[in-house]
């Protein structure tokens, strides 16, 4: 499956985002999904992962309460909702899908990623 994040942008604190990653090639609902990010001089960072029919949800608690990870099987998009915006949310995010039921926090347990969208927050 080919994942294309967009969504990313210069927003202040305190502000709002929506990224988007669509999907293209196999079915889309086969695969749980999940947002991951990196800031710059630090590693890659779970933040949200949600099961293949968008049931079950599960968020880091760095983001817990101001991002929302959801999903369109019908338009074969993930979406994460951002709110309450801080600086150090500043990163590129990443979409990931892997091939089972079960959601994972773990990045190497992802068998797809998109190309990842800039977010940047000002203060």
């Amino acid at each position: 499956v080919q994942l294309q994040a967009s969504g990313g942008g210069l927003v202040q604190a305190g502000g709002s985002l929506r990224l988007s990653c669509a999907a293209s090639g196999r079915t889309f609902d086969n695969y749980a999904l999940g947002w991951f990010r990196r800031a710059p001089g630090k590693e890659r960072e779970f933040l949200a992962t949600i099961t293949r029919s968008g049931g079950i949800t599960f968020y880091a608690d760095s983001v817990k309460g101001r991002f929302t990870i959801s999903r369109d099987n019908a338009k074969n998009t993930v979406y994460l909702q951002m709110n309450n915006l801080k600086p150090e949310d500043t990163a590129v995010y990443y979409c990931a899908a892997r091939s089972s039921w079960y959601t994972e926090t773990r990045p190497g347990e992802y068998d797809y990623w998109g190309q990842g969208t800039l977010v940047t927050v000002s203060s």
